[in-house]
């Protein structure tokens, strides 16, 4: 390749089979292994990864998003999709859509004895607002992530709000 296909091929193309992975554990729910595919490429408005989870386990918390649109592409396993409130199965060959709102709350839980793979995408819109509502909390952040993040900010709705108006002139 020339100077400049290597160059194209460096800011365009990721090969999740390549990529470094990721370890992440928090007993006793949350257990995967993941690649952010994205990062160090040109694109500015999507985020993908490749996640591969383990029996028994999930990646996240039950959430909802306010600004981001996600799609998740089953590529090996079987497991359940959370989502609005009922489980769903989901196999290899799945592709699911989860649009921004308030009236799918989601995650992927691997319900099978094998590991669950499969590719993550999302829009990456910012600023973004989480809802979790399992534990009743909220997360408003703005930053492409955690280690570029200017703004972030976790509370329990209801809990500790503020007026308005406090601390203003």
């Amino acid at each position: 390749m020339t100077d400049r296909a290597q160059a194209l091929a460096a800011q365009l193309i990721r090969n999740f089979h390549d990529a470094e992975l990721t370890s992440f554990t928090r007993e006793p729910m949350y257990e995967s292994r993941f690649a952010r595919l994205a990062r160090g490429t040109a694109a500015r408005k999507l985020g993908a990864s490749y996640d591969i989870v383990e029996p028994g386990k999930t990646t996240c918390p039950y959430h909802l998003h306010y600004a981001q649109e996600e799609m998740f592409i089953i590529l090996e396993g079987t497991g359940t999709l959370r989502v609005a409130g009922e489980r769903l199965p989901i196999k290899a060959g799945d592709v699911i859509f989860i649009p921004a709102g308030p009236e799918y709350p989601h995650h992927i839980i691997n319900t099978s004895d094998a590991p669950i793979r499969y590719l993550s995408v999302s829009t990456m819109e910012q600023p973004e607002i989480c809802v979790y509502p399992d534990s009743n909390k909220f997360m408003a952040e703005h930053g492409p992530d955690k280690a570029d993040r200017p703004f972030e900010a976790i509370r329990k709705v209801g809990e500790g709000d503020l007026d308005y108006w406090q601390d203003e002139p």
